[in-house]
């Protein structure tokens, strides 16, 4: 959560010869600014960005509803201020507190982005998201729907050359922090142990990468989410897919997320 400090911060003035001592209401004012402002930076909470890619307002809007922490646990005020969802034009965005497991406090913030369309004009609202700052903290989250499952292939391609597009006009210091994003990773998928921006030696024997495996690394966290898995039963039922349909669907989502 934001707490922005107040503005136009006023200090206690040192009374010496010339100067006329500020009254007793005056240097409680400027001591209550003071205090204020020293509990809103330290109550600037942690924050994470979610970009969300595909689906339409209304599935995105499904999809944010599993993200959240159980309401029913939440005090009554809470629920009342549930932030709304701005995704009916171009870039949406909301966001979501991140609760302790008493409900009470909030421990961070998660910012999610959302776009429904891969069209190119759309990058130059997506570019601004990704900083030096901001790469290593955000999840890029491909969104699919178990209703269309045959459309799977081309809406994973779109998006990835969509990424892509974005990826080649960020600034050197990103395209940097974005390979360094990768290494990291990349050292966790081989068992290493990463601590500081470097692999520690006491990793133990580190799992070498599979053929295909970060061939073409984009330099963002990426995932695919499949919404919907309440529409599985109406695929075997009205059109006949099994065990074998579900598996080759999946392991071609495993194999481009691989790359």
């Amino acid at each position: 959560m934001y707490n922005a400090g107040l503005q136009g911060r006023s200090r206690l003035s040192n009374i010496g010869p010339g100067s006329r001592p500020q009254s007793k209401g005056n240097q409680e004012k400027n001591l209550w600014s003071s205090l204020l402002d020293s509990v809103a930076s330290g109550k600037k909470l942690p924050e994470k960005n979610l970009l969300v890619l595909g689906g339409n307002p209304e599935l995105q809007r499904e999809f944010l509803e599993t993200l959240e922490s159980d309401t029913s646990r939440r005090p009554q005020d809470r629920r009342r201020r549930k932030p709304p969802i701005a995704n009916e034009c171009a870039l949406g965005y909301t966001y979501q507190d991140v609760l302790d497991a008493d409900h009470d406090d909030i421990l961070a913030r998660l910012s999610i982005y959302m776009l429904s369309e891969s069209l190119a004009v759309y990058s130059a609202l997506v570019k601004p998201l990704l900083t030096p700052k901001t790469i290593s903290d955000t999840l890029v989250v491909i969104l699919l729907d178990w209703a269309d499952p045959w459309s799977w292939a081309r809406q994973v391609r779109d998006w990835v050359r969509f990424l892509k597009g974005v990826i080649v006009t960020m600034d050197d210091e990103c395209k940097v922090t974005a390979e360094e994003t990768m290494q990291e990773w990349q050292q966790r998928r081989r068992g290493a142990a990463y601590e500081g921006g470097t692999a520690t030696s006491d990793a133990g024997a580190h799992i070498p990468l599979g053929q295909g495996e970060w061939d073409e690394p984009l330099g963002l966290p990426l995932c695919v989410a499949c919404h919907g898995t309440e529409k599985i039963e109406a695929l075997e039922r009205e059109h006949g897919w099994r065990e074998e349909e579900f598996d080759f669907s999946l392991q071609y989502l495993r194999t481009v997320l691989l790359k």
